[in-house]
């Protein structure tokens, strides 16, 4: 074999190598990425019956952004904030799509205030918006319009059932 001949063929396996290694991290990101997608969920029950399928914000990413970037909500889905402490908490809507109503929860799961057809907020600084009491310690979003057809009043009791 010359010297020229050896050259080419390191070249080929350094090619190879590169190539293999490539492959190697492009399925590991894509796992990665598929992971990612394990949100939970919570079904909430309301007083009258009805059942929703809410997803967690419960890390500091989701509790920041919240519904920001979504096209939309289903009609029985949701978003449930998940705060570390009963407080008076505030969101806003910033990057929404689309409007919300808003479900102020106390820590006995009993609606404490509730805030209708927020609408999303597309400008530099938007509204801040906050339960009236408190004592507040989750926060649900729905589509707008969800407290006026299931009839919801503060005071009324949730219920909680973690999907798995």
């Amino acid at each position: 074999m010359t010297t020229g001949q050896s050259g080419v063929q390191e070249s080929k396996k350094k090619r190879i190598i590169m190539m293999i290694l490539l492959a190697v991290l492009l399925m590991s990101v894509s796992m990665f990425l598929v992971q990612q997608d394990d949100a939970k969920s919570i079904i909430v029950t309301f007083p009258n019956g009805t059942e929703i399928e809410v997803e967690v914000a419960d890390t500091p990413e989701k509790l920041l952004f919240g519904l920001a970037f979504q096209e939309a909500l289903p009609s029985n889905g949701g978003m449930i904030y998940i705060f570390e402490a009963t407080g008076p908490h505030r969101v806003t809507t910033k990057e929404y799509r689309f409007p919300v109503d808003m479900i102020w929860v106390d820590e006995s799961r009993h609606i404490v205030s509730m805030v209708e057809n927020v609408p999303p907020c597309r400008q530099e600084t938007c509204p801040w918006h906050g339960s009236l009491s408190e004592a507040v310690r989750y926060l649900i979003q729905t589509p707008a319009g969800f407290i006026q057809r299931q009839g919801l009043a503060v005071g009324g009791e949730l219920k909680y059932t973690l999907r798995m």
